[in-house]
């Protein structure tokens, strides 16, 4: 990545080098309010979502999972449930303030014992090669500057017959869906973000995220560019959001 190299932040063109802060000062600003929105905007559907996400995973009882921009800890708590205390769940983050919601959460739910936790860069992560059954990434990748370094680094971490679960808000597969979604988005998401979180401009830099980020044939091939052998998709709410899942054999 050169000096002044460009990428997107939300619909904006800023320096790809400074990106992370921006994007950090985001979800500093929102981590308080992160989950009360998740259920305000999505009417409850990301814990359907999430849940089918985990399903997919292929884990067993003391298996290792990493729970790549984990957040809160959504996933990590169900992924706790499938590994048992056998098992190992890394919750990561490269936003301290998330990733102390995250700890709150696991510690109000008694599942420390079985969570662990790292202040990690999605890009870079700190983890030894082939260390994990199955590494999950939640709503997160969107928010990574550079998303092929950050899937290649998964692939390298996850184990040979492992999988990578990507769940992310997509293109909807329904055309005549596209502008009520679009409405709902631009219109009523930013206002909300204001009333509930005090932050329109996160919610507004959200909305314009996800109309950044790449479709579902357009992640399956990055997907498979960074090593993975197959890569299945599974559209959810007619696309609104995907899990994409990736093989390493």
């Amino acid at each position: 990545m050169t000096e002044n190299e460009k990428t997107h932040f939300g619909f904006a063109d800023v320096i790809a080098k400074d990106k992370a802060g921006m994007v950090g000062e985001v979800f500093r600003s929102v981590a308080g309010k992160y989950d009360v929105m998740n259920d305000l905007m999505s009417f409850g559907a990301h814990r359907l979502w999430k849940r089918f996400a985990v399903s997919q995973s292929g884990l067993r009882k003391g298996n290792s999972v990493l729970d790549v921009a984990g957040g809160s800890g959504d996933l990590s708590r169900l992924f706790a449930k499938q590994v048992g205390k056998e098992g190992r769940v890394v919750l990561t983050d490269i936003n301290a303030a998330m990733l102390s919601e995250g700890k709150r959460n696991m510690h109000n739910e008694g599942l420390v014992p079985l969570v662990s936790f790292a202040l990690t860069d999605a890009e870079q992560l700190c983890f030894a090669e082939q260390s994990f059954e199955c590494i999950s990434i939640s709503f997160g990748l969107r928010n990574v500057t550079d998303k092929d370094k950050a899937l290649k680094a998964m692939w390298q971490a996850v184990k040979p017959g492992g999988r990578l679960l990507v769940l992310e808000f997509s293109k909807p597969v329904i055309p005549a869906l596209e502008k009520a979604y679009d409405a709902y988005s631009f219109n009523v998401i930013p206002k909300m973000g204001r009333m509930v979180a005090g932050d329109e401009d996160s919610y507004q830099y959200l909305v314009e995220s996800i109309r950044k980020h790449p479709d579902q044939d357009t992640l399956k091939d990055m997907m498979l560019n960074a090593g993975f052998d197959h890569v299945k998709i599974h559209n959810l709410s007619a696309g609104i959001v995907a899990l994409h899942v990736g093989y390493r054999f």
